[in-house]
């Protein structure tokens, strides 16, 4: 399957990255070939990809946040909790592992994707139905993170329960009255962050598979975070208790 990957940012992580064939790529007529798009161009060459000038109308047609660029490419790449595993152990660390319950909003998922990212989270688990997978929206609200991440879509239930035979901790983001505040909760060791669905949270049988439930503390009048927000926050803290390494 092949997909139009779209903005700057994104179309350069792509080809970065490399972890996709990529077929041509189209350039609006006009555009200065310097800054990012310079960089891109040097990859294209470098890879010998097939470049092409094309009226702006036609890159809107595929997504008006173009930014005058647009990659053909290869579907996304997805991974193994295996593979996680693996380069938790290269790097020396502790598995570090953000599961994310039936998210909806690709705006949402790309957020996470791109925290995720940035912390040094080794992999990202994705249910097989009824979730945002990673789309070409999603690559671009992630800012091309996405390529740099392992990803896998898989039985929650099923993969926790490998988590934990593999002495992983599973901690669920929750705001229920059961559910510890961070200073309540060790992150410091191998966890899996759990992020439920922007609604509803977190799926029944996922909340009863986690070992224990993380409340975010708030003083302001609202109820609750978005979820990427929350989420983010929570890999941060989980971050801050691995001593930001």
């Amino acid at each position: 399957m092949r997909e139009w990957i779209y903005g700057r940012n994104p179309v350069y992580e792509v080809l970065r990255a490399g972890r996709r064939d990529a077929f041509q790529l189209l350039v609006a007529e006009g555009a200065q070939d310097k800054g990012r798009l310079g960089e891109i161009l040097r990859l294209a060459a470098k890879k010998k990809l097939i470049v092409i000038r094309v009226p702006r109308q036609k890159l809107d047609r595929i997504n008006t946040g173009n930014q005058g660029v647009a990659l053909e490419a290869a579907g996304y790449p997805y991974s193994s909790l295996d593979e996680m595993l693996v380069l938790a152990e290269e790097r020396q660390q502790k598995p570090f592992i953000l599961i994310l319950d039936a998210l909806q909003d690709p705006q949402n998922l790309g957020t996470l994707l791109r925290t995720a990212e940035a912390v040094g989270v080794h992999g990202i688990m994705l249910p097989l139905r009824q979730a945002a997978m990673v789309s070409p929206a999603v690559v671009a609200a992630s800012s091309g993170a996405s390529e740099h991440m392992l990803v896998t879509q898989a039985n929650l239930a099923q993969a926790i329960t490998i988590l934990k035979d593999e002495n992983i901790w599973v901690v669920g983001l929750d705001g229920g009255p059961d559910s510890q505040s961070p200073d309540q909760v060790r992150l410091d060791g191998s966890v899996a962050l759990v992020v439920g669905n922007e609604g509803q949270g977190m799926r029944r049988l996922v909340r009863e598979s986690c070992d224990l439930l993380l409340r975010l503390p708030m003083r302001g009048n609202v109820e609750s975070l978005n979820a990427a927000v929350a989420g983010s926050v929570a890999l941060y803290f989980a971050w801050g208790a691995r001593g930001f390494k």
